[in-house]
């Protein structure tokens, strides 16, 4: 935990915030909720020397303003608590202080991402059946809504929503789907943070300094900062500004013959400065959260790393991202993520970011969400979040909480043995048995050495699946699900989809998609 400290604190005086003031960091708020039974670290601003008070559920923690006028101090581990108790905040300076009301104490999860983290209830399936539903006012939700920043930031922006029917609606789909499932098994108060801007790569997300001792990612981000250095403001505001009288021709020429509206041009400056470079997101939107307690994070990104030539490096972001974050807190907590679900986007890379997460799994006390069965073709906002959010509960309970579940996650290969003329891929979590749900198994290619990639037959033995090809005598390699959008049914007793594998490492241009 002092590693945890320490690094928030390299954070902290990039931008203090008023010294004058007496104030806590914008998460600790109304509403809030902290997490039970762990040391909770709160901090804020007073004047600088000004001794601090902070009282809350029977505890009375004093603290000391330095320099810069930032104050920390540290709760001690708590049981959870449904009665919503006030927190306050005393400062040595004449009679100010400061209430936090409302406060809960329970499971704390962060989330964040890109839009299908950030895509809503109100634009998830069954909206309204789910708002009729959501009288749930022990969970609860805080939106960070700070922006990219250059440098990271002491404080954040947002504020802590009780979930009922008028509210669900601007909650995040996945975390909220996650969260309700936790708080219906653990029947505790459960506290949402939710971390996510649509449209940004992985790297936005990864302290820059981090990313630069990744030999791999070198290439990477000289090829951005060149890219940088090189975007003409002045030039790309004028080409935006033609763009939107195209557009507004466009658009009306449309409207007046009763066709489809175009999509407006989208502002290139205005995206630069959402997205805020390599770095931006983790400085604006994650550091101001440190050290904040939490049981774990969750993360649902690698659309837009999926690009052509972008894909193999997702290998090594994401375990950067997992293993840096949990650095700077200080702390080995839980960490899973949502793989890449079926989605009609040509090319491989696709295929690549959801092997670099299956990869990634090779980390301690992680998991993943498999979603190649609730994607939709045509549209890469898939609307069933609520699958995405029970099955990233599923790992959490059997695995974080220890409590009995169905299964943790779907089938994945845990090795292969070559057999002659067949290939015999074991697979681990088969929980109830593996299963071809829908008929014969579909989805399995192989190859041999001549490197052309046939559709197989595959039948279950156990927990394997032997993989054969007539055509195919001698082979070398299988692949399962080896598309953006296959056709394939293995799964578990449970219910639950096989991850998507190869047991080849060639590269794209050597091996063509199997279908």
């Amino acid at each position: 935990m002092k590693r945890g400290l320490l690094f928030a604190a390299l954070l902290i005086p990039v931008l203090a915030a008023d010294a004058a003031e007496l104030k806590p960091a914008a998460i600790f708020s109304d509403h809030m909720v902290l997490q039970r039974d762990k040391v909770v670290p709160l901090w804020g601003w007073a004047d600088p020397g000004e001794e601090v008070t902070i009282e809350f559920a029977g505890q009375k923690k004093v603290a000391k303003a330095d320099a810069l006028g930032r104050w920390s101090a540290r709760l001690d581990p708590m049981p959870a608590s449904a009665e919503g108790r006030k927190l306050m905040i005393r400062g040595s300076i004449g009679d100010r202080q400061t209430a936090i009301e409302d406060v809960l104490v329970g499971e704390v999860w962060l989330g964040s991402g890109q839009s299908n983290m950030a895509m809503s209830v109100g634009r998830a399936r069954d909206f309204e059946l789910e708002k009729a539903a959501a009288d749930l006012p022990l969970i609860r939700m805080f939106k960070e809504e700070s922006a990219a920043a250059r440098a990271p930031q002491a404080d954040g922006k947002g504020q802590w929503a009780v979930c009922s029917p008028d509210t669900v609606g601007g909650f995040s789909a996945t975390l909220y789907f996650m969260g309700r499932e936790l708080h219906r098994a653990l029947k505790v108060p459960v506290g949402l943070i939710n971390s996510s801007v649509g449209g940004t790569p992985i790297e936005q997300w990864v302290a820059e300094e981090a990313q630069d001792g990744v030999a791999e990612l070198k290439a990477a981000a000289a090829a951005q900062a060149k890219a940088e250095s090189e975007f003409d403001v002045a030039k790309a505001k004028q080409g935006y500004e033609k763009a939107v009288v195209r557009w507004k021709e466009q658009a009306a020429a449309a409207k007046a013959a009763g066709k489809a509206i175009p999509r407006r041009p989208r502002d290139p400056v205005a995206q630069r400065e959402r997205k805020g470079g390599r770095g931006g997101l983790f400085n604006g939107k994650i550091a101001p959260l440190i050290p904040c307690a939490i049981r774990g994070a969750v993360w649902y990104q690698g659309e837009a790393n999926s690009h052509p030539g972008k894909g193999l490096l997702y290998r090594y972001q994401l375990p950067l991202l997992v293993t840096d974050w949990r650095a700077r807190w200080g702390e080995e907590f839980p960490f899973a993520w949502v793989q890449l679900p079926n989605f009609g986007r040509e090319g491989e890379d696709w295929m690549l970011v959801r092997e670099a997460m299956l990869k990634t799994l090779r980390l301690p006390k992680t998991g993943m969400a498999i979603t190649i069965d609730i994607g939709e073709t045509k549209d890469i906002h898939p609307k069933n979040k609520q699958d995405v959010g029970k099955r990233l509960a599923l790992w959490a309970l059997g695995t974080v909480y220890g409590q009995k579940v169905p299964a943790t996650s779907g089938p994945l290969p845990a090795g292969h043995d070559l057999r002659g003329s067949e290939i015999a891929v074991s697979f681990a979590h088969c929980d109830g048995g593996l299963q071809a749900k829908g008929g014969e198994l579909k989805g399995f290619a192989i190859v041999g050495e001549d490197r052309r990639w046939k559709p197989a037959r595959a039948k279950i033995e156990g927990d394997k699946v032997i993989v054969s090809c007539a055509e195919v005598p001698r082979p070398v390699a299988v692949r399962y699900a080896w598309a953006t959008d296959p056709e394939c049914n293995l799964y578990n007793g449970a219910g639950l989809p096989a991850s998507p594998f190869r047991t080849d490492d060639w590269p794209a241009a050597e091996a063509p998609e199997a279908r």
